[in-house]
């Protein structure tokens, strides 16, 4: 069957302005173009386009699906079932968490109190499996499997309190960054002051702390697109060079 980028655009939930970009971008061009000038796609496009769609599912950039999907060692029964595998994962997540509620529910109801372990394992664990999504291959490349699972072991056991203090953590980091940016020395005080707030929210995940790690992962930031943009993003541009810099002289003093 053949469809035109209204049609395939109802059957598939994405819009024709979507459709009509992932033709410019030849991520997903039609199959042949009509004499009135409709695009229309076949069965090949339509297979194509549910790829691309598990894809931005779980967050990957469309430079990189296109990479994928035009590379001549694509294997898309391969691809399938990484996806299964992957929405199991997040099935389980969600279960988690829609369990989590129901619980929480049933506490207020008058049933059985939760414990602090058990009221925050749904969120550690979503925490974990978007960081091993998103850095979980180069953290492994970079430390080693055995430091990467101590570190998630790590998180799994924070209390309550601990939880909430990573999150706070973190978020003062970037607050901090965001008023430092442009304004003050990353080897000063201020600079001090925030790769120490780094280092402390570190040791909430690393099993031990090291300044030749810290200085790693600080480099990281700048050297993969991916923390720039996230620090960067977060707290303004430079930010992320601005604590690798923070950091750089903090375990050189």
């Amino acid at each position: 069957m053949e469809y035109t980028v209204k049609q395939l655009g109802e059957l598939a939930g994405v819009s024709g302005r979507t459709l009509r970009y992932y033709d410019q971008i030849d991520l997903l061009k039609p199959a042949w173009v009509s004499e009135a000038g409709y695009r229309m796609y076949g069965p090949a496009e339509v297979k194509r386009l549910q790829q691309i769609l598990f894809y931005r599912e779980f967050g990957v950039d469309l430079h990189t699906i296109k990479e994928l999907l035009d590379s001549p060692h694509f294997n898309a029964k391969q691809a399938l079932l990484q996806h299964r595998t992957q929405l199991l994962e997040k099935r389980r997540q969600l279960d988690l968490l829609l369990e989590n509620v129901e619980r929480t529910l049933a506490e207020l109801e008058g049933g059985q109190p939760m414990s602090d372990k058990e009221r925050f394992l749904g969120f550690k664990e979503q925490l974990i499996r978007e960081n091993e999504e998103k850095y979980g291959k180069e953290a492994r490349q970079r430390w080693g499997d055995e430091e990467v699972d101590a570190s998630n072991a790590k998180l799994m056991g924070l209390s309550e309190e601990q939880y909430r203090e990573v999150e706070q953590l973190g978020k003062e980091i970037i607050d901090s960054l965001a008023k430092a940016v442009g304004k003050e020395d990353p080897t000063g005080a201020e600079g001090r002051r925030i790769a120490e707030l780094h280092r402390k929210w570190l040791t909430y995940f690393w099993p031990h702390y090291s300044k030749e790690a810290h200085l790693g992962g600080a480099e990281m930031y700048v050297a993969d697109e991916r923390f720039t943009a996230y620090y960067d993003g977060q707290a303004g541009a430079g930010a992320a060079r601005f604590l690798r810099d923070a950091v750089a002289a903090y375990v050189r003093s």
